[in-house]
C-alpha cells in the first residue's frame, strides 16, 4: 500500500500542520494538502485532512468551549451554510484561477495593512459575523478557502488568543462535519483513509497538546503579528499555486 512506504513523511506532515492548527487555531489544512498531495493521492489526502481537522476541532472544543463567542460562532455557521450553495454555483464558473489570485493577493494587503497599523479598524458587535460567515461560505464552496475570511473576522474583533482559536473551532468544527458528510456521499471513505487516520490519531493528539502549551505561552500583543504572518503565507501560497496552474494549463 501507498501509505506504507511513506509513513513517515505523512506523519511528519500530519504532526506539523496539526501542530500550526493546535497553535494558531487554522492553517492546517493549506500546509497538508499540498504536501499529502505529493505522496498520495488526492481521494485519499482530502478526505484523511478533513477528518484529522474535525478531531483538532473537537479536541480543543472539550477542554475550551466555555472561551467560544456563541453569537459570532452560530452567525458565521449559519450565513457560511447558505454561502456555500452559491460558492458551488461559482465552482462552474470560468474565472476559478483570476479569484484564487485576487483572494490570495487581498489577504496579503489587509494582513500588511494590520502589521503596520494595527489598531486602525476593528469591528464592533457580532452582526458583522453574517457577511463574513457569508463570504466565507461562499468561498469555501467554490475553492475550499473559507478559514482566512473567518479568520480575519475574528482578528478585526480583536479577541484575545483563547478566544479567537476557541471560536474558530466552533465555526470549524459543525462546518467539517457537513464537509464530512459531502465527502461520504461522494464516496472518498475508503478504507485505506480510515486506517492512515486511525494510524496517525497518537501523532495528532500528541501534536495538538504540543501545540496547546506554545499557544498559551504566546503573549498577547504577539498573538495578532502572528496571525497576520500566517495569514500572508496562506494568501502568499493561493497566489503562486494559481500562478503554477496557469503556467502548466
Amino acid at each position: 500500500m501507498q501509505f506504507e512506504t511513506n509513513t513517515l513523511w505523512v506523519l511528519i506532515i500530519i504532526f506539523f500542520s496539526t501542530f500550526i492548527r493546535s497553535t494558531f487555531g487554522f492553517g492546517d489544512a493549506v500546509v497538508a494538502m499540498p504536501l499529502l498531495a505529493l505522496i498520495m493521492s488526492l481521494k485519499t489526502a482530502t478526505p484523511l485532512v478533513a477528518l484529522i481537522a474535525c478531531t483538532i476541532a473537537f479536541t480543543i472544543l472539550l477542554s475550551h468551549w466555555r472561551n467560544v463567542q456563541i453569537k459570532s460562532a452560530w452567525r458565521l455557521i449559519l450565513s457560511s451554510l447558505v454561502g456555500i450553495p452559491v460558492g458551488l454555483l461559482l465552482l462552474k464558473g470560468i474565472y476559478e484561477e483570476w479569484l484564487k489570485m485576487i483572494l490570495g493577493v487581498c489577504i496579503c494587503c489587509f494582513s500588511f495593512y494590520q502589521l503596520m497599523k494595527p489598531r486602525i479598524w476593528a469591528l464592533k458587535g457580532e452582526k458583522s459575523a453574517i457577511l463574513f460567515g457569508f463570504i466565507a461560505g461562499v468561498l469555501g464552496g467554490a475553492y475550499n478557502t473559507n478559514g482566512p475570511l473567518v479568520v480575519i473576522y475574528g482578528s478585526l474583533r480583536r479577541w484575545i488568543p483563547e478566544t479567537f482559536r476557541a471560536t474558530l473551532q466552533g465555526y470549524f468544527f459543525p462546518t467539517g462535519l457537513f464537509i464530512l458528510l459531502g465527502h461520504a456521499s461522494a464516496g472518498l471513505w475508503t478504507r485505506s483513509v480510515f486506517q492512515c487516520y486511525l494510524f496517525a490519531l497518537p501523532v495528532v493528539f500528541f501534536s495538538i497538546w504540543i501545540g496547546g502549551k506554545l499557544h498559551r505561552s504566546i503573549p498577547e500583543g504577539k498573538f495578532d503579528r502572528y496571525i497576520h504572518l500566517l495569514l500572508i503565507l496562506i494568501g502568499l501560497f493561493l497566489f503562486i499555486q494559481t500562478l503554477y496552474q496557469f503556467a502548466h494549463a
